[in-house]
């Protein structure tokens, strides 16, 4: 099968509006083909199966990169600073229906989109550890610090990103300030003396 230079990657956009669109299910390979404007046979060179698209997507995709936490910081107010990293995140994730669609619908019947969303959490999370122990300016238990994070991340992850920072596209986005300072009042609470 002779290779087209781009192809691949009309593949995968092809699939991640369709999967969007439609759910992996009810989307057949001729019609990611046909969107994609490559012969069938091509698509299948690149992604045996349909489920090996779908994880190349996902792993591709859905990895927001490096997230500088240190540029998020700020000190004496970790609810602003978890305010940052819902934004941070928002803006790596505003071009890509994958994590607003794909991975919430398709991690119930697949393991490995279930697995990458873990994957994924955890990266987060370690980026908001690093953030609240920055921002708050007395020691944390690290326990306390690590369910806090979880919290948050539990908050931003519990449904597709809506874009945090407007209120309007998302009227569950304007309870992010008082959630955030929820979860901060609880880190007040168990500093260590």
């Amino acid at each position: 099968m002779t290779e087209t230079p781009g192809a691949r990657v009309r593949i995968l956009d092809a699939a991640e509006l369709l999967f969007a669109q439609r759910g992996f299910d009810a989307t057949p390979t001729s019609s990611i083909a046909k969107l994609a404007a490559v012969p069938k046979g091509l698509l299948f060179y690149y992604f045996p199966t349909k489920s090996d698209l779908l994880c190349a997507l996902v792993a591709e995709r859905l990895d927001p990169g490096p997230i500088d936490a240190s540029e998020l910081i700020e000190p004496g107010d970790p609810a602003r600073a978890l305010l940052n990293v819902a934004g941070r995140l928002s803006e790596i994730q505003e071009d890509s229906a994958v994590l607003r669609v794909i991975i919430w619908r398709e991690q119930r019947t697949h393991p490995e989109v279930r697995a990458k969303l873990h994957e994924h959490r955890v990266q987060v999370q370690t980026a908001v550890e690093h953030v609240l122990r920055g921002s708050v300016l007395r020691p944390i238990a690290a326990r306390t610090l690590h369910a806090a994070a979880a919290a948050w991340v539990a908050i931003l992850t519990i449904r597709p990103m809506a874009d945090h920072r407007d209120a309007a596209a998302d009227d569950s986005a304007s309870d992010l300030p008082a959630l955030a300072e929820l979860i901060c009042a609880g880190l007040g609470a168990s500093a260590l003396a």
